[in-house]
C-alpha cells in the first residue's frame, strides 16, 4: 500500500489575526474629515468599495476580474497567514486531505455541512464537474490548474468525455491522481479560477454564468446580487455561509476611475476603501498630507515589477547588452522617485514574502562603466535603438518610471523611444513575441515559485507569450523538472539556482522591486486586512462598519 502524509483537520477554520502587518501612518485627523469621512449613522451596513467593471465574473475564464470568486465562491483549499507570520495552505471546502509519499495520488474529504447559496449541498460531484468544465469551457484561460491530472490532456483535446484521474468515492470524498508530481498542485488548488462550482445551477445558467447575478452561484460569504452596468456590482451576505457569517449587510463595488470623484466620494463619505497607488498625483496628497495620514492602510504586495528584454530582437539577443541595461538602472532611484519609496528592490525573479525567496540572492549593482564596457564589448560603443512598448492605459506612477528609465539608458547610449498600444494591439504584439521591451508586473496567484518561473521561463510558449523570448533550453528544462521534486527543502534549493541563472547569468529580464500597496480606509471600517499576497479583496467577510 501507498504510504501517504496527512494534511489538515476537520475543524471550522476560524478568523486569523491580522495577516501581514498592516500599520496605519500617522495619529492625526482634522475636524473636516471627522465630520465626513466615513458613511452617516443611518446608511446601511455595506462596506462601499471600487473595482474595475469584469467583463465577465465568470473566474475560469478570466484572469483579472476575481472579485466574485473570492467573495462568493470558495476553494478546496485556502493559502492563509498564520500568527506567527506564516503562510501554508489550509481547509476550506475540503476538511482533510492525504498526500500519497509519491506526490501523485491525493485523496480530499470534503466538509458535510457545506450548501450553495442556493440551498444544494456541496458534493465531490460538483468537484468533478468544476475541473471538467476549466477544461473544456471554451472561454477557459486557466486549464493549468488541473491539466497535470491523469486524462485532463485527453479530456482537453476533446478524444474523451471523462475526467479518469479524478474519482469520487462517496459524496464527501475523492481522489485525484496526477500524471507525474507537481508539488505546487495543492497552491495552485487555492487560486480564484479553482473555487468550485453548483453543478446544477451552472449548467441550468450556461453562458449566463458570470453575466446574470442569479445564475451564478457560490458557496462563499457573500451572494452576487446585482450588476448595474456602469455603475456597480453588489454583494449581499449569505445567510447560511458554512464558516463565519460576516458582521456586515454586504459589499457595495462601485465603477469609478476618476480620481477627483475618487477622493471628493471619499471625502463625503460614500466611498470606505481605496487603493491609493490608482489615484495618481492625488494619491500623493493622501500619502503625504497631514488629514488622512491616520486613514493610510499598508501591505506588502506578493509580486514583482519587471522589464521584459526580447531575446528575439537584436541586439538583445546578445547577453552582454542585456547585463549592459539591468548595469544602467538606478532601481532604488526608480523606486523612490516613482513610487515613493514604497517596496524593495529585487535581484531576481522571486519577490519577498514568496516561498522560496532568498534573501541571500547576490545584488545586481548600478554600475554605468561596466554597462558602457559590457556595450563596447559587444561592438555597440556608439550604443543603439530600442523601442519601449507601453500600455495606453499604464498608470501616471508607470510611465514615469519609463521616462526614468529612458533617461537612464542614454547615460549608456541606448536611445530608448517610447511607443503606446491600446491593449488589443499590445497583447497580439507580445503574445506573438513581437514586443522588444516593455514594463510589467506579475503578482502571486499562489504562493509558490513556480508561479513565478515557470510562467515567464518554463517553456518555448511560455516564454514566447511573455515576449522574452529566452533561448537556454538546458535551464527551461531544469525549470520543468523542478516542479516535480517532492522533497520540498531540495525544490527549493534547485529554484535558487534557477533564479540565479535566468535573471543573473542570462540577464533575461531586468527585475525592478516588489511594491507595497497603500489603501485609504474610512473611520467607520473596522477589521481591514489583506490576504496573504495582498489582496484585500479576499478579506470583506472579516470587516464590519460601525453604524
Amino acid at each position: 500500500m501507498t504510504a501517504l502524509r496527512t494534511y489538515g483537520v476537520r475543524v471550522r477554520i476560524l478568523l486569523l489575526v491580522s495577516l501581514l502587518c498592516l500599520c496605519a501612518c500617522g495619529t492625526s485627523s482634522t475636524q473636516d474629515q471627522s465630520e465626513h469621512d466615513g458613511a452617516g449613522q443611518d446608511a446601511p451596513r455595506y462596506i462601499v468599495s471600487v473595482i474595475d467593471e469584469p467583463k465577465t465574473t465568470d473566474f475560469q475564464c478570466t484572469t483579472i476580474d476575481y472579485t466574485i470568486a473570492l467573495n462568493c465562491f470558495n476553494r478546496l483549499v485556502e493559502i492563509q497567514s498564520t500568527p506567527d507570520g506564516d503562510v501554508a495552505v489550509r481547509p476550506s471546502l475540503a476538511s482533510s486531505w492525504e498526500e500519497s509519499d509519491d506526490g501523485l495520488l491525493y485523496t480530499f474529504h470534503l466538509r458535510d455541512d457545506v450548501t450553495f447559496s442556493n440551498g444544494s449541498p456541496l458534493s465531490a460531484q460538483d468537484v468533478y464537474y468544476t475541473f471538467v468544465r476549466l477544461l473544456t469551457h471554451p472561454g477557459s484561460c486557466n486549464k493549468d490548474i488541473v491539466r497535470d491530472i491523469v486524462g485532463a490532456r485527453e479530456l482537453e483535446a476533446h478524444t474523451t468525455d471523462e475526467l479518469s484521474g479524478l474519482n469520487v468515492l462517496d459524496d464527501y470524498t475523492f481522489t485525484i491522481r496526477l500524471e507525474q508530481p507537481y508539488s505546487a498542485f495543492l497552491a495552485c488548488l487555492c487560486m480564484p479560477s479553482a473555487s468550485i462550482l453548483d453543478q446544477e445551477s451552472t449548467e441550468e445558467a450556461g453562458e449566463l454564468f458570470g453575466v446574470n447575478p442569479s445564475a451564478t452561484i457560490g458557496t462563499g460569504p457573500f451572494v452576487f446580487a446585482e450588476w448595474n452596468t456602469g455603475q456597480n456590482l453588489l454583494l449581499t451576505t449569505n445567510p447560511t455561509y458554512w464558516e463565519r457569517t460576516p458582521a456586515i449587510d454586504g459589499v457595495d463595488l462601485k465603477f469609478v476611475y476618476d480620481p477627483d470623484t475618487l477622493s471628493n466620494m471619499f471625502k463625503d463619505g460614500e466611498l470606505d476603501i481605496i487603493n491609493v497607488d490608482d489615484m495618481g498625483d492625488l494619491g500623493d496628497y493622501f500619502l503625504h498630507g497631514s488629514a488622512y495620514k491616520d486613514r493610510i492602510k499598508t501591505a506588502p504586495h506578493i509580486g514583482i515589477d519587471y522589464i521584459a528584454l526580447n531575446e528575439s530582437v537584436k541586439p538583445l539577443d546578445d547577453v552582454r547588452v542585456r547585463k549592459a541595461l539591468q548595469l544602467a538602472l538606478n532601481r532604488q532611484t526608480l523606486l523612490d522617485a516613482a513610487y515613493s519609496g514604497y517596496g524593495k528592490v529585487e535581484h531576481g525573479i522571486f519577490p519577498r514574502g514568496l516561498h522560496g525567496y532568498n534573501p541571500e540572492l547576490s545584488a545586481i549593482p548600478y554600475d554605468v562603466n561596466q554597462a558602457k564596457a559590457l556595450l563596447a564589448e559587444a561592438g555597440y560603443q556608439d550604443g543603439f535603438d530600442l523601442e519601449i512598448s507601453m500600455r495606453a492605459t499604464t498608470l501616471r506612477w508607470q510611465r514615469q518610471l519609463v521616462d526614468m528609465v529612458v533617461s537612464m539608458w542614454d547615460k549608456i547610449g541606448v536611445r530608448a523611444t517610447v511607443r503606446i498600444r491600446n491593449e488589443e494591439d499590445f497583447m497580439a504584439h507580445r503574445s506573438a513575441g513581437k514586443i522588444a521591451c516593455y514594463t510589467a508586473s506579475w503578482a502571486a496567484d499562489f504562493d509558490d515559485p513556480d508561479n513565478f518561473i515557470y510562467t515567464f521561463f518554463g517553456s518555448r510558449e511560455n516564454s514566447v507569450f511573455r515576449s522574452l523570448c529566452y533561448a537556454n533550453d538546458e535551464a527551461m528544462s531544469r525549470i520543468r523538472q523542478a516542479r516535480a521534486i517532492v522533497d520540498d527543502t531540495k525544490r527549493m534549493q534547485e529554484y535558487s539556482e534557477l533564479e540565479r541563472i535566468v535573471a543573473q547569468d542570462d540577464a533575461a529580464w531586468i527585475p525592478l522591486f516588489s511594491r507595497n500597496r497603500n489603501f485609504l480606509v474610512s473611520q467607520r471600517v473596522r477589521g481591514f486586512t489583506t490576504a496573504w499576497n495582498g489582496w484585500f479583496e479576499a478579506m470583506y467577510k472579516y470587516m464590519s462598519v460601525q453604524s
